[in-house]
C-alpha cells in the first residue's frame, strides 16, 4: 500500500506539557481520514503540525515520500481549508481563489483553468464577482474549499470546516465533501469533533485522547467493536449503555444486581470467570418487551419518552443503571411502565474494569 503520509514518533511539546505522544499514523493514497475526539484532545494539533505551522519535537511527517518534518508550509504539497474561512474580504471569490497561484507566478491561462474547474466542481460560477461579505457561511465555506482545490495538491487538510455553519448547512456541505472526495480521490484528513460527520465521511476514524490515538479503524469496526471504554462512550448519540457487573458461570454469564444474562454468541473473546467488568450495549441494540426472560432480560421502569421524530428514544432505570433505548414511535411505553430489556449480545461489548479495554 503507497501511503500518502506517514507520521513516525511524532511528539510535540509546549513546554513541560506533552501534547502529542509519539504518534504514529499512516493514510494510505486518495484515503480519507478524520481525526475525531473532544476539545483539547490533539487533533488539530496534529493537523497543524502535518501542515507545517507547528514545529514537532520529536519525529518525522513524510508527505508522498518526502520527509517534510521542516519544510514550509508551501513545500509540503498541501491545500488546506480552516474552521474560520480564512477569506480575503476586500477582494472578490475570483480574487481569492488567483491571488495564491498569482504568487506562486502561474501562466494566466492556467490559472483561469483551474479557477474555472474549482468553480465547476463546488457550483460558485455565479459568486466569483461577488465579496466574501456578500455570500452566506455555505457560500464562503465552498469558496475556502475552493482557494485549496485551485492549488492542485494532492493533500487536503481539513480543520473543523462545518462547524460555524448551522444543521442544515452542515448535513448539507458534509455531502458535497464527500462526493467531492469520491470525485477527486484526493487524500484527505479532515479534524472533527462531530461523530456524525466522521461516521458518514470517513474511510477510516482515529479517535484521539490525551494526545494519543486511542482507535484507527473504519466508521463500523469503531462503532461496533470499540477497542476501549472511551472510544465507546465517545461514539454513538446518544451515548452506549454501561452496566457494571463482573462475569460469572466460566464466562458464560453476566452478573447484573440480583440479574444473570447469557453472553452466549459474544463475538469479543474469551471472557474470564468472576472478573468485574462493564457490559456496554447501544440503544439500538437492545429491545423493550413486556415478559421476562430467564437470563436473557433486564426489569426496567420507564422514566422518559423522547420523541425524535422517525423512531423515540426511552429513557429507562434498571437497577439503579440509567438505560436508553431506540423503539419505533407507535410502540414507545408511557413513563412508569415496568418492562424488560432484552440485550442483543453479539452486537455487545464487555470491557474489564481495571484496564477499561474490551474484551
Amino acid at each position: 500500500m503507497t501511503h500518502s503520509i506517514s507520521i513516525k514518533d511524532l511528539t510535540l511539546n509546549f513546554g513541560a506539557v506533552s501534547v502529542l505522544k509519539n504518534l504514529n499514523l499512516d493514510v494510505a493514497e486518495g484515503e480519507f481520514v478524520v481525526l475525531l475526539g473532544p476539545s483539547g484532545c490533539g487533533k488539530s494539533t496534529l493537523l497543524n503540525c502535518m501542515a507545517g505551522l507547528l514545529d514537532i519535537s520529536e519525529g518525522e511527517i513524510w508527505i508522498k515520500n518526502k520527509n517534510v518534518t521542516w519544510s514550509e508550509p508551501s513545500e509540503r504539497g498541501i491545500g488546506m481549508v480552516f474552521q474560520s474561512y480564512a477569506l480575503y474580504p476586500q477582494m472578490t471569490v475570483r480574487g481569492n481563489l488567483t491571488f495564491g497561484l498569482k504568487i506562486a507566478k502561474l501562466p494566466g491561462a492556467e490559472i483561469e483553468k483551474r479557477v474555472a474547474r474549482a468553480s465547476e466542481i463546488l457550483q460558485i460560477g455565479p459568486l466569483l464577482d461577488r465579496k466574501p461579505g456578500a455570500l452566506s457561511g455555505g457560500q464562503r465555506q465552498r469558496v475556502a474549499i475552493g482557494r485549496a482545490l485551485v492549488r492542485d495538491v494532492d493533500v487536503f487538510l481539513f480543520d473543523e470546516p462545518l462547524s460555524n455553519l448551522d444543521a442544515k448547512l452542515r448535513s448539507e456541505l458534509r455531502v458535497e465533501i464527500k462526493r467531492l472526495h469520491s470525485r477527486l480521490n484526493n487524500t484527505m484528513v479532515y479534524v472533527t469533533h462531530d461523530q456524525i460527520e466522521a461516521l458518514t465521511l470517513a474511510d477510516r476514524i482515529a479517535i484521539m485522547r490525551g494526545g494519543v490515538i486511542q482507535q484507527l479503524a473504519a466508521p463500523q469496526e469503531v462503532y461496533n467493536r470499540p477497542t476501549n471504554l472511551f472510544v465507546a462512550g465517545f461514539i454513538g448519540s446518544p451515548s452506549m449503555n454501561f452496566l457494571h457487573g463482573s462475569t460469572t458461570d466460566n464466562g458464560r454469564a453476566f452478573q447484573f444486581g440480583p440479574t444473570k444474562i447469557d453472553l452466549v454468541g459474544y463475538e469479543g473473546g474469551a471472557v474470564l470467570e468472576r472478573s468485574k467488568a462493564i457490559l456496554g450495549v447501544r440503544p439500538e441494540h437492545t429491545v423493550i418487551q413486556a415478559h421476562a426472560e430467564p437470563g436473557r432480560t433486564i426489569p426496567a421502569t420507564v422514566e422518559i419518552d423522547e420523541p425524535m421524530g422517525a423512531d423515540s428514544l426511552v429513557w429507562l432505570k434498571a437497577q439503579g443503571s440509567q438505560m436508553s433505548v431506540r423503539v419505533p414511535v407507535e410502540h414507545r411505553p408511557k413513563p412508569g411502565t415496568e418492562v424488560h430489556l432484552k440485550v442483543d449480545i453479539p452486537k455487545a461489548s464487555i470491557f474489564d474494569t481495571k484496564t477499561e479495554m474490551r474484551i
